[in-house]
């Protein structure tokens, strides 16, 4: 089993409204491993979801919606807490700003002893703001540490969030200790823009290569994506052209695919001799098709194959 680590939250989208005075809400279960969960599920993979989740009616729901679509909800953690919100405005060209309300709310609140066994799992994932708001980062720190001990592949996206935390430093301590204990870490080239100023995509990667992971995978919109070996292997993959509903979960839904392909090809025992083309190319495709749909909606195998066929 695959396992998911840290943000349970709602996108709240907010919509037009004839009155002044009112505006209308939609709000969709998110959170970037939560996502990430989701994908893997549908995309055929047996896989849990680690969070403290709030018991209020909004927790209650985000625990069916992970059931609904596969997602195996025992890992949740009861909590007295509130469910986090993000507020989410779309630009033109479909790219989300978010607005975060988790200020003592349930999902950054995990501790150690509502942890699982780590040896239970073939791989964790974890990333976003859960990894550096305490105190439940310290836990999905420890946690991660815990299972790679055991076995597991660990896979970490930093997907910063500088509305939670504005200091990059905060963010690139986290990457350097974390990266120490992934086996493949996955960002974005807005990450990168963040976290090192100025910093070329390839340096930036050969930098986190050096903290240990086999592989560091980039993700740069249009222009596709990167991946970069500890062996020096670099290879690329154009972005399909498609019609972009919006890139909400795209970034998620690109891990999913990569966790999901590295699998197909062996597992972690097998990092040394991945087809990294054909990961990020299948990545990528995945990414895409959830580009061309509302609010999040990451694919199935089948939904991926229909878009875009045979993508060996």
């Amino acid at each position: 089993m695959f396992l998911c680590c840290g943000d349970a939250l709602y996108d709240v989208f907010p919509g037009d409204s004839a009155s002044t005075g009112q505006i209308t809400l939609n709000a969709t279960v998110g959170g970037s491993p939560l996502n990430v969960a989701i994908g893997l599920a549908r995309m055929g993979n047996p896989t849990g979801y680690l969070t403290a989740n709030s018991n209020d009616p909004l927790g209650q729901k985000l625990a069916n919606h992970l059931d609904a679509n596969g997602v195996e909800t025992k890992f949740l953690a009861s909590s007295n807490l509130n469910t986090s919100l993000a507020m989410i405005a779309l630009n033109e060209n479909g790219h989300p700003a978010y607005s975060f309300y988790i200020d003592g709310c349930a999902d950054v609140s995990l501790c150690k002893e509502q942890c699982p066994d780590p040896s239970l799992f073939k791989a964790v994932s974890l990333g976003s703001y859960s990894t550096v708001v305490e105190p439940g980062a310290s836990t999905l720190e420890w946690f991660a540490g815990e299972a790679r001990s055991a076995g597991a592949l660990i896979a970490y996206d930093p997907n910063v969030r500088p509305s939670i935390q504005p200091d990059p430093s905060v963010w690139q301590a986290k990457v350097d200790r974390l990266g120490k204990i992934a086996h493949v870490m996955k960002m974005s080239d807005e990450d990168i823009e963040f976290l090192s100023p100025g910093s070329s995509i390839e340096d930036y990667a050969r930098t986190c290569l050096a903290l240990g992971p086999r592989w560091v995978f980039v993700t740069q919109g249009g222009e596709g994506a990167h991946a970069f070996g500890a062996n020096g292997e670099y290879f690329h993959t154009a972005a399909p052209k498609i019609k972009v509903m919006d890139t909400v979960g795209a970034g998620d839904t690109f891990q999913a695919g990569l966790i999901h392909e590295i699998f197909q090809q062996g597992g972690v025992s097998n990092l040394n001799n991945l087809d990294a083309a054909k990961l990020i190319k299948f990545a990528a495709h995945a990414a895409a098709v959830t580009c061309e749909r509302n609010g999040g909606d990451l694919p199935t195998l089948a939904a991926i194959s229909e878009r875009f066929g045979d993508l060996s």
